[in-house]
């Protein structure tokens, strides 16, 4: 019930407004994907990657190849009356320097809340994420550099937000998503009389909600960087 993804029309359709006024007023794009079902992952480019491509599959993976082995992995977890989770990308381009805050409402930590707060998420990580407590403090680091009176970063692994605060650079990050709770397998649970039984589930219910993610994930992303844009906007003019 109240955890459904059907909880979550209202965000996509509050979204949709907020994309709008990203792309018209601030030159903004927003944009997600899947990156990986199960074991199937991809490596995308997030300076690079288009809508046209997210939507080229059934299956949002801008990857055809992987697209299609994803599809057939879905369709066989169906079949199985099981579910598999996975990860969306998300990207925003040319969103300014200056919106964020220093402390409690970071940019990145907004983005993590607001990714958090969706049915079946269960991750977050943004620029290089976990991957970067692998790396010293000079591998990741993100040299800034001026070329013409612009100051930019020659790499990303911040994923565009530093000290909380957008640094220009295009933002990018990941959400997990785990498996549905309802397969259509049985399961051991108790009733309400508290003594032990099974449970088997009826009905439709996605064998992976990646795909149906996507436009869930745009809509956060989009909702989080027009609040920010009207706060910068009004604090700094």
């Amino acid at each position: 019930g109240r955890t459904s993804a059907r909880e979550t029309i209202g965000r996509v359709a509050a979204g949709a407004i907020a994309k709008k006024i990203l792309r018209e007023q601030f030159k903004v794009e927003v944009l997600s994907y899947v990156q990986q079902v199960q074991k199937i992952a991809v490596e995308v480019d997030p300076n690079t990657v288009t809508l046209k491509q997210v939507e080229s599959n059934i299956v949002r993976c801008p990857d055809t190849k992987a697209a299609e082995k994803m599809v057939h992995l879905i369709e066989r977890t169906r079949k199985e009356g099981n579910s598999i989770g996975g990860v969306i990308g998300g990207v925003a381009r040319g969103v300014p320097v200056g919106w964020g805050e220093p402390v409690f409402d970071r940019l990145e930590a907004d983005l993590g809340k607001a990714m958090l707060s969706l049915p079946a998420s269960k991750g977050f990580d943004i620029g290089s994420g976990f991957g970067g407590v692998t790396m010293t403090g000079l591998e990741h680091n993100d040299p800034i550099r001026a070329r013409r009176g612009k100051v930019y970063t020659t790499a990303n692994r911040s994923g565009g937000v530093q000290g909380g605060i957008s640094n220009g650079e295009t933002i990018y990050f990941r959400v997990a998503f785990k498996p549905t709770a309802t397969v259509l397998r049985e399961q051991e649970t108790i009733n309400s009389d508290h003594k032990n039984t099974k449970l088997k589930a009826r009905g439709r219910h996605d064998p992976c909600v990646l795909p149906r993610a996507v436009p869930m994930v745009d809509a956060m992303t989009a909702l989080v960087l027009v609040d920010h844009a009207l706060r910068h906007r009004a604090q700094c003019g």
